[in-house]
């Protein structure tokens, strides 16, 4: 049964085959997370090209900015008000959200780089084979 695009992204499986892991330890643990240089069941190389994971800071961003709108939007629905007193509740809410899920955007940023913005590596249904 073939991996669906949504289910590959989820778990972090190569954008080629959809078996394959794109890292090789876990996102939240005591080893700093490693990205494989090759798929381990199809092989495809990851870093298309020298450099080219540098892109997926801009999807860091955007994923970043999107947290921090969201987390302030929450904390004004739970506070209730905006007033100086609530300023640093704000800033604590917003910084210690972007550390927590720093490790988060640091793998999501390549999967959806590899995913929906490359346009050199596509679904092979061939690789898709237990």
């Amino acid at each position: 049964m073939a991996t669906t695009k949504f289910n590959a992204i989820l778990h972090a499986k190569c954008p080629r085959c959809r078996r394959g892991d794109l890292f090789a330890t876990s996102m939240y643990g005591f080893k700093v997370q490693h990205m494989h240089e090759h798929c381990p069941h199809c092989g495809l190389r990851y870093e298309i090209e020298p450099g080219y994971f540098y892109a997926a800071m801009y999807v860091s961003y955007a994923l970043n900015v999107a947290e921090m709108v969201t987390l302030g939007v929450a904390t004004y629905v739970l506070s209730g008000k905006i007033d100086f007193d609530n300023f640093w509740l704000y800033i604590a809410t917003v910084i210690g959200g972007s550390i927590v899920l720093a490790p988060f955007n640091y793998r999501y940023s390549r999967v959806l780089l590899l995913h929906l913005l490359s346009p050199k590596v596509h679904y092979n249904a061939a690789y898709d084979t237990e």
